[in-house]
């Protein structure tokens, strides 16, 4: 008999690519989100329309009986979105989670999956040693969004302690891909150079800082991959995904530039940046066999034609 699975926020991006890959192994699957997956139909062998703010649509989604419950619902964008929506993402975010450990406690699911993210950690140095995952202690997150991450962990991992169910807890980096937001003002960075690139007519584009900030972004089926094996792993402590390749704001804007064969100039303009630099272990999920199979460049020469296409058809 196959494995039942939910996913709450399969009308997203890591969502919609999770259900496929829960389908292509076998699993039955039902999705639920506030919205329909944006660009083609959902591979969930059932989806649900349910806003998870409600309890009622926690405990309707968990009907019928669950093995694994993956909860990825949120209310998350880029980082211009992340620090002009604190309230907004406290508000709902906080709701969701709460619903829906309460409602898979009660429904006896055997294993919760939490999507929590790197924002739960504190601003680094230039150069600062990498963080173990026991280093989101003492908590300083950057923004609200960061906080509340870190009590969804917590939320979880209290129902963990008391026998109600096994937990997984992820804390992604970066994720991108085909079949993002790449428009509006929730996408993530690398989607908003790519538009911006495949929309630049004088080879310049207006990118926020000075260029310096460091991140790590991981494309979306390598993520997908680090979820499945945390979540068939004996793992019960929180989990960095992500990659061990490192990049500055203006070497992701010249690697943009070189899978779109475009010349381009940024130019530097404030805006919010989030924090400076940063460094994690992932020691935890590569213990696992985890290994991503897209370096940065290899995955923009995937992601940027899909937006440029967008852009055109829009």
């Amino acid at each position: 008999m196959a494995k039942r699975a939910l996913v709450c926020g399969a009308g997203g991006f890591i969502g919609s690519h999770l259900a496929k890959r829960l389908v292509d192994e076998g699993y039955w699957v039902r999705g639920v989100d506030i919205k329909h997956p944006e660009w083609s139909a959902s591979p969930a062998d059932e989806f649900l329309i349910g806003d998870l703010r409600d309890p009622s649509a926690a405990v309707a989604a968990l009907a019928g009986g669950f093995d694994e419950v993956y909860q990825l619902a949120a209310d998350m964008g880029g980082m211009g979105f992340i620090h002009s929506a604190e309230t907004q993402i406290m508000h709902n975010s906080m709701l969701v989670n709460v619903n829906m450990v309460e409602a898979a406690a009660e429904a006896a699911v055997d294993k919760y999956f939490l999507a929590s993210s790197v924002c739960v950690y504190r601003d680094m140095d230039l150069g600062e040693a990498e963080l173990t995952e026991d280093d989101a202690y003492p908590a300083l997150p950057d923004n609200e969004y960061g906080w509340e991450k870190l009590y969804a962990e917590r939320a979880v991992a209290s129902y963990a302690r008391e026998g109600r169910f096994q937990a997984r807890i992820a804390r992604f980096q970066n994720c991108y891909g085909p079949e993002g937001t790449w428009t509006g003002g929730r996408e993530k960075a690398p989607a908003a150079l790519c538009r911006k690139v495949a929309e630049s007519t004088d080879g310049t584009i207006d990118v926020w800082g000075d260029g310096s900030a460091v991140r790590s972004f991981i494309y979306v089926t390598d993520l997908v991959e680090g979820i499945r094996r945390l979540v068939d792993s004996e793992m019960t402590e929180p989990t960095n995904i992500g990659t061990r390749e490192y990049v500055s704001v203006k070497q992701l804007v010249a690697l943009v530039a070189d899978a779109a064969g475009k010349e381009i100039s940024p130019r530097w303009v404030p805006g919010p940046v989030g924090v400076q630099n940063r460094n994690f272990s992932n020691n935890r999920i590569e213990s696992l066999g985890f290994e991503p199979q897209s370096d940065l460049a290899d995955g923009l020469s995937r992601t940027y034609p899909w937006i440029e296409q967008q852009v055109e058809c829009n």
